[in-house]
């Protein structure tokens, strides 16, 4: 039963902590809009996004005032576009029209989905819509994508690893103009969720129902907090607290999602407690990491103060519900997080340390701003590193970089918003170039073999 006491206490997070929902995210099926015409197939899948979303935003703004909880982001992820895409060629773009045309109309700020799953092998429609990537986000606002290259199960697909770091790098100039914020919508992924509500990386898996709602909750404000207030005391009980305090961000995520799937006639999906930060002060991961103990995120120790963050709030989220899914844990992304934009500035924090980190987070490198001249090479040898660390350790990894063209080391983007901004960062320019042109399949560690 609710008391007083717990109700100031989630005003007090709500207003002083930065507590939110950080998102209300409506996954859509479109396997029944592939179509032998495109022609057909674009008008089905606008057609079913409108009349699924049409009152998803609606019932978020009714939802908030009714319980006074900030949803920040109300979104949409659809089936990987490459599933239903067949093998239009160069036309396949049209899909990422479409999908602009619809999440306009729907007034979402984002949709994802403009996917395709390679772990293995690669069709020509899929080929063909990771070509079309670069001119998709060039040309759109809200529309997101993600690739998934490889799984624990299947291996890594070296062929569409080195596709992708092409990809990012034609991203990058296309968008130059705009500080190359066409590749802050571009997730690399090995081991993707089916069910992740979190942009840019969300889809609709194919082993999801018709129309789903998932919900992303974020309260790094809030765990920050409830650590400063523990004082001195022992790690045992610091992993206590967040544990805890992961239990109860939880249980108002379940509160608005229950809400949300019964006002929408929805089937309700998962709750993700992903700590995801923003450049706001006191909305940061790394100064949850700094207030255990660390005097900048970075420093060693960092590593170890990440894995007791991320198992206590997947302890706390699965004893606060028995829908936790997604990615659930802590977000590491560079230019999202005031205090790692800092660390980053004063290079206590570097790439290196960032790879580190991603074996023990909720997804990888994220959000990490490159030297302009980085190759495409490299760019694809550092999605091949973080997909082995996520292949080997049965985890999700992802990769989200921006070589920012025209700058180099100790220059800065700016994208605004939650995507914040930060320094270019150092890189290892070493050459790769033998290794990822060899192409072909890594294998999957013989702990795969599990049936």
């Amino acid at each position: 039963m609710l008391n007083v006491s717990d109700i100031l206490e989630t005003i007090k997070m709500i207003q002083e902590e930065n507590l939110d929902i950080r998102t209300i995210t409506m996954g859509i099926s479109l396997l029944d809009c592939a179509d032998s015409d495109i022609n057909r197939s674009c008008a089905s899948v606008y057609d079913k996004i409108c009349r699924k979303a049409q009152n998803l935003v609606k019932t978020g703004e009714e939802i908030e005032r009714k319980y006074g909880i900030p949803i920040i982001n109300k979104r949409i992820s659809v089936t990987p576009i490459g599933l239903i895409a067949g093998n239009f060629g160069d036309d396949v773009i049209r899909y990422a029209g479409t999908l602009e045309k619809a999440a306009a109309e729907m007034g979402v700020n984002f949709l994802g989905g403009y996917t395709a799953l390679v772990q293995k092998g690669m069709t020509a429609g899929e080929k063909a819509l990771i070509r079309s990537i670069p001119q998709a986000l060039s040309e759109t606002e809200r529309v997101c994508s993600s690739v998934n290259i490889g799984s624990s199960k299947a291996g890594i697909n070296l062929d569409a690893v080195k596709m992708l770091g092409q990809t990012v790098k034609k991203t990058a100039e296309l968008t130059a103009d705009r500080d190359c914020i066409g590749c802050a919508k571009l997730v690399v992924f090995c081991n993707a969720p089916d069910d992740n509500p979190f942009m840019a990386g969300a889809f609709h898996g194919v082993g999801e129902g018709d129309c789903v709602i998932n919900v992303g909750v974020s309260g790094p404000g809030v765990v920050r907090a409830a650590v400063e207030k523990a004082g001195d005391c022992s790690i045992s009980d610091i992993a206590e607290i967040i544990k805890k305090t992961a239990f109860k961000i939880t249980r108002m995520g379940q509160l608005v999602a229950v809400e949300a799937s019964e006002r929408l006639g929805v089937p309700f999906g998962i709750v993700d407690l992903s700590l995801a930060p923003t450049p706001a002060v006191g909305d940061s991961v790394a100064h949850i990491l700094e207030e255990m103990g660390l005097e900048v995120c970075g420093a060693h120790g960092t590593t170890a103060a990440l894995a007791i963050l991320n198992d206590a709030v997947k302890k706390g989220g699965v004893m606060a519900s028995s829908r936790v899914g997604g990615l659930s844990g802590a977000f590491i992304p560079v230019t999202e997080d005031a205090g790692m934009i800092e660390a980053a500035r004063c290079g206590a924090l570097s790439l290196e340390k960032l790879e580190a980190m991603t074996a023990v987070c909720s997804v990888g490198l994220d959000m990490i701003v490159l030297p302009g001249d980085t190759t495409a090479e490299i760019i694809s040898a550092i999605i091949a590193d973080e997909a082995a660390i996520g292949m080997v350790n049965f985890k999700t990894t992802a990769v989200r970089v921006i070589p920012a063209v025209g700058k180099s080391i100790g220059d800065e983007l700016s994208f605004g918003g939650l995507l914040g901004g930060g320094p270019v960062m150092k890189v290892n320019y070493v050459s790769p170039n033998r290794f990822i042109n060899r192409g072909g399949q890594i294998p999957a560690p013989l702990h795969s073999l599990k049936n």
